[in-house]
């Protein structure tokens, strides 16, 4: 009976590590992403090197392939999927997806900062609509690629009792890519309105 319950405890034990380690790749994955961003449009703007930002900032996306190898050669070793392996896949398909837009994000605000660039401007109106739409595309993008890596990584183990909490995240996808049109539906019902200005 003892022996079971050693047995038991490591087991827990193993599974709460990995699930630990793959939130700590998931974090350190979003924070390189970040930094990459952020030193290419320093190195683009402030420094005026163009080519070496164009350089830092294809490092971004490595921080996705980073975090699918992880979490691919721990499940690889005989680790039970948990939530955060789900959460994993779901990071990467956002990633992915919304990518180029926080980026681009980015770019625009460093280009008004450093490069005498035109201020961002809060869409409202039909603008504020067409991005709510052009959004839906970009969540159902970011569904597929995340259902795609939960499909793959369930392939991958090739074990059922292993990658049940896989295959079990992926009915979310659906309601997140629904609440996503809701939205949009939503923006074209009743549009953002302009800020009234004062005077």
């Amino acid at each position: 009976m003892y022996t079971v319950v050693l047995i038991c405890r490591d087991a827990y034990d193993c599974a709460h590590k990995g699930g630990v380690m793959v939130l700590a790749v998931i974090v350190a994955c979003e924070i390189g992403f970040w930094v990459a961003v952020a030193a290419g449009l320093i190195a683009r703007y402030v420094l005026r090197r163009p080519r070496l930002g164009a350089g830092l900032l294809v490092l971004a996306p490595v921080c996705d392939v980073v975090l699918l190898v992880a979490t691919a050669v721990h499940l690889g070793s005989g680790a039970t999927a948990t939530w955060q392996h789900s959460v994993a896949a779901y990071y990467l398909g956002f990633s992915v997806a919304y990518g180029h837009r926080m980026v681009a994000w980015a770019d625009a605000r460093f280009a008004h900062r450093f490069a005498n660039g035109p201020a961002p401007v809060r869409a409202t109106g039909s603008a504020y609509t067409r991005l709510c739409w052009a959004d839906v595309g970009r969540t159902a993008l970011a569904v597929a690629i995340a259902g795609g890596v939960l499909l793959g990584l369930t392939a991958w183990v090739d074990d059922p009792s292993r990658t049940a909490e896989l295959t079990g995240s992926l009915p979310l996808l659906g309601v997140i890519l629904g609440v996503e049109l809701l939205w949009a539906i939503s923006s074209t019902l009743w549009p953002r309105r302009s800020p009234v200005r004062a005077g």
